[in-house]
C-alpha cells in the first residue's frame, strides 16, 4: 500500500459503476495515471468536481495491489469558463486529447504540463482568438515531442530560405521546402500523396518568432499569421492518429 499526493489534469473520464468515475489524470511528475474516484457521481459528494474534464488539484492517491485509487482531492482549479464558449472548449478538450496521446506512465513531463496549463489558462480566462492560441501551442507541442518542423532551411536540399520565400509546408517531410524542391515534388509525387502546401511570408515569420519568443508572441497576432489547419494536420500526422475533438473545429 502506498499514499502519495501528486498535482494532477483530468485528461479523461469515463462513469463506472453507479456513483464512481474512472479518470485519466496527467502530473508532471509521473505522466499518465489511471485512477478511480469512488462516489464523485453523488450529488453531495466532496470530489463531485474532481472528476470532470480540466479538473486540476492536489490528488491522494492509495495504490494498491497495482489498482490506484483517489482518497481526496484538493482542487486549484477547474477552467469552467470554458463550457461557456463552445469553440473555446472544443479547443480545450483537443488540447487534452493530444496531450493524453503521448503522455505515458511514470514519465516526467514537466515543460509539457506547464504548457498544457498556459493553454488552458488563456482559453479559459482571456479575450485572445483561439486560433493563433491554438497554433501557438501545436508549434510548441512538436517541440516538447520532438519533432518541431523546420522553419530555416529546406527539407530537402538544406538551402537557406529567403525572408521573402516563396515558402511551401511538406507536412511528411516536416519542414519549409523550397519551391525548386516542390516543383520537383510535384512531378514524382505518388496519386495521393499530399503536395508541399503555400504558406505567406508572415505566417512563416509568425511561426518563427513563436517558437523563438514563446508566448509572447501569441498575444494580439491576427489569426491569418498563424497557420492553425496546417499545424493540426502536421502534428496529427506525426502523431499517426485523428484526434476526434479537432475535427469539430472550423478551418
Amino acid at each position: 500500500m502506498v499514499v502519495t499526493e501528486n498535482t494532477a489534469l483530468v485528461l479523461r473520464h469515463v462513469n463506472y459503476r453507479d456513483n464512481d468515475r474512472m479518470v485519466t489524470l496527467f502530473s508532471p511528475s509521473r505522466g499518465r495515471v489511471d485512477a478511480v474516484i469512488r462516489n464523485c457521481r453523488k450529488p453531495r459528494s466532496h470530489n463531485l468536481n474532481a472528476g470532470e474534464l480540466f479538473a486540476l488539484g492536489d490528488y491522494m492517491l492509495y495504490e494498491s495491489q497495482g489498482r490506484v485509487t483517489v482518497r481526496s482531492v484538493n482542487l486549484i482549479e477547474t477552467f469552467y469558463a470554458l463550457r461557456q464558449d463552445y469553440e473555446r472548449l472544443t479547443c480545450g478538450t483537443y488540447v487534452l486529447g493530444l496531450t493524453e496521446a503521448v503522455v505515458e506512465p511514470e514519465q516526467e513531463r514537466q515543460e509539457l504540463f506547464m504548457l498544457v496549463l498556459h493553454t488552458l489558462s488563456r482559453l479559459a480566462f482571456s479575450d485572445q482568438p483561439w486560433r493563433p492560441l491554438m497554433a501557438g501551442f501545436l508549434l510548441h507541442f512538436s517541440a516538447c515531442e520532438g519533432f518541431k518542423p523546420r522553419l530555416n532551411h529546406c527539407v530537402h536540399c538544406g538551402r537557406r530560405m529567403e525572408d521573402t520565400g516563396p515558402f511551401f509546408f511538406d507536412i511528411g517531410a516536416g519542414g519549409l521546402c523550397c519551391g525548386e524542391c516542390r516543383e520537383n515534388l510535384m512531378r514524382d509525387r505518388m496519386p495521393g500523396e499530399p503536395a508541399p502546401e503555400p504558406l505567406a511570408p508572415q505566417q512563416v515569420r509568425w511561426m518563427r518568432e513563436t517558437l523563438t519568443k514563446g508566448s509572447a508572441s501569441w498575444t494580439d497576432s491576427p489569426a491569418s499569421y498563424a497557420p492553425f489547419p496546417l499545424l493540426r494536420k502536421y502534428t496529427e500526422g506525426r502523431l499517426g492518429r485523428r484526434i476526434r475533438s479537432g475535427m469539430l473545429l472550423p478551418e
